[in-house]
């Protein structure tokens, strides 16, 4: 076994310098992923439905989810779309953590009166202003999202390799 998870985290850490290396192709084949997780959600939801004997509206969206993981497969410009999506929601995502972020940066110094609340408020308007930049340059986002995917399967695969040598005496 622990010859299998050393082969795994080989070739998880090439796959990740790959992806690295050719970011917008691996954000690219996210959608593919995305796909899959649909795929999944809908199957266990009506597993989950059927075993509660539950049949209301949990039910019908995980008959809608599979619906749409079918279309998504079938048709696959349907994956460009859910990817373009993907890139807006991200930017979202970014702009409503950072302003969390500064919310408790502001809320950390009228709390506690540390010097701490500076570098909260630095991430913050850092990341309002990434996701501000998102929304007017997607291809950023998608570069980024490629090389986020690449650095987890390195560190996946460092892991597993540095783990599966470590004696279990």
């Amino acid at each position: 076994m622990t010859v299998l998870f050393i082969i795994l985290g080989i070739l998880l850490v090439a796959g990740g310098v790959s992806c690295i290396v050719t970011p917008l192709l691996t954000f690219m084949n996210t959608g593919y992923f995305v796909v899959i997780l649909i795929l999944v959600f809908g199957v266990f939801g009506i597993i989950k439905a059927i075993v509660e004997k539950r049949f209301k509206v949990n039910f019908v969206f995980s008959i809608l989810s599979i619906l749409l993981g079918i279309v998504m497969l079938a048709f696959p410009n349907s994956l460009l779309f859910a990817e373009g999506v993907m890139l807006i929601v991200t930017a979202i995502w970014f702009v409503l953590m950072g302003i969390v972020t500064i919310i408790n940066a502001v809320s950390v110094t009228k709390a506690t009166g540390s010097k701490i609340w500076i570098l909260q408020l630095i991430f913050g308007i850092l990341a309002v202003l990434i996701g501000c930049y998102s929304f007017f340059q997607p291809m950023l986002m998608a570069i980024s999202l490629g090389i986020l995917v690449g650095i987890f399967f390195i560190e996946t695969g460092f892991t597993l390799i540095f783990s599966s040598t470590v004696d279990k005496s």
